[in-house]
């Protein structure tokens, strides 16, 4: 087994993280008439799909989270601390951005901007907690998979890629809803590969990691020339189909592809590892959380009170300007770090009973799956469509898993694996 600390993992995961944030920051192409904003896709730029197959990164987040996650389990005294304990380091930084959003919509339809732009922020800034809900998912059932990794080892990952096949099968056969199974299916995947490279199951050489790149990729070009699959890795408004939204069966290869390439140039991503990553790697929960906010900030000044309009996708001037479009909203992120980053601490060492910790897990994710649906836009004619029923769940996810049972002590440790 690998040393507790790896730095290719801490490189990729804050690599990875960074990636997502760019490319949501340069994606957006926006527009406004001083009431309303036109919002467009710059990766709709004919040929531009291509770069998806390598800035569609959350296959190596979540397979730097799997390694990172039975690393920690391992390390852990006792399974429902760690689940408890990886719940809050999760959950915890939401509040704050719940929150703000609890109240600023109101503000700002207050102060008289239009509802439109209004909507339309609170949905983005909502919308990427789809992320937390499935991760939440894989922690819960890291202990399940990780003692299933010991005794089969990468078999584990035959039957995952087997029912992802089959959901998107059903999919595409006329029951779209069907496919959403797959946000469960592909990620647990993705993560277990990330626990098979925790225990050097991944070690194949340079001609092995050679193998899985182009192997992978070569899959992918198959599946989208041949299949139902989209070219992008990304959805794309409008549309016929997403391999994200929800998952398809064609991610399983791509993060195969990925994951080769990023082995093959793991020695000189190793050289990267230092204060900088190890400072942004313990923020990366609130970097994500926040990027979005920090755009609809310069979004707001910008488009709706100066009037700018994104210039082509492409064209020199859409270059020219995106530097200094990325660092503005860079200077808004890091100050929004800077006050909200001390919530991502995960601190304190509960151990609820088994009943009040799957209470936790369960109504954390469907807090965070009913804001993820419905934004933080204002309440609308049911409670249930504005945020603060949503908000409350996950305070009530992150207070059950903060206060132990008075009979923990008496709970079995989880025992050192033996290989």
């Amino acid at each position: 087994m690998r040393a507790a600390r790896d730095p290719f993992l801490d490189v990729i995961r804050v690599a990875a993280v960074l990636l997502v944030v760019g490319q949501h920051w340069l994606m957006p192409v926006l527009a406004s008439d001083g009431s309303t904003v036109e919002t467009g896709n710059a990766l709709t730029t004919p040929g531009w799909w291509l770069l998806t197959w390598l800035s569609q990164v959350m296959p190596v987040v979540f397979f730097a989270g799997g390694a990172a996650n039975l690393h920690s389990f391992r390390a852990a005294g006792h399974t429902r601390a760690w689940l408890a304990g990886r719940l809050r380091r999760l959950v915890v930084p939401v509040l704050p951005l719940a929150g703000v959003w609890v109240v600023l919509p109101e503000l700002l339809l207050g102060a008289g901007v239009a509802p439109q732009p209004v909507d339309v922020a609170g949905g983005i800034s909502a919308q990427l907690l789809w992320f937390l809900v499935v991760y939440l998912v894989v922690v819960a059932v890291t202990p399940v998979m990780a003692r299933a990794h010991e005794r089969f080892g990468l078999g584990v990952l035959v039957p995952f890629a087997a029912l992802a096949v089959l959901v998107d099968v059903v999919r595409f056969a006329g029951l779209p809803e069907a496919g959403f199974v797959n946000a469960v299916v592909i990620w647990v995947a993705v993560h277990q590969l990330g626990i098979c490279y925790a225990d050097g199951k991944l070690e194949l050489g340079q001609r092995g990691h050679l193998a899985m790149a182009v192997g992978g990729f070569a899959v992918v070009a198959a599946m989208v020339a041949f299949g139902p699959y989209a070219q992008s890795m990304i959805g794309m408004p409008g549309a016929p189909m997403s391999n994200m939204s929800p998952p398809a069966a064609v991610l399983l290869p791509l993060a195969v592809g990925q994951l080769g390439l990023l082995l093959l140039a793991r020695p000189v991503l190793n050289r990267l590892d230092g204060p900088a990553i190890r400072a942004f790697g313990a923020r990366c929960t609130t970097i994500y959380l926040w990027h979005m906010p920090a755009l609809v900030v310069v979004a707001g000044v910008m488009v709706l009170g100066m009037g700018y309009r994104t210039p082509d996708p492409g064209s020199v001037e859409w270059f020219a300007v995106a530097p200094m479009w990325v660092t503005c909203v860079g200077l808004v992120l890091a100050a929004l770090v800077r006050v909200f980053g001390r919530f991502e601490t995960g601190a304190g060492r509960a151990v609820p009973s088994p009943k009040v910790l799957t209470a936790g897990f369960v109504a954390a994710a469907a807090g965070l799956l009913g804001l993820t649906i419905n934004g933080f836009s204002p309440d609308g004619p049911s409670l249930f469509e504005g945020p603060v029923p949503w908000a409350v769940l996950v305070l009530t996810g992150v207070a059950l898993c903060t206060r132990s049972d008075r009979e923990w002590t008496r709970a079995p440790r989880l025992q050192p694996a033996h290989h």
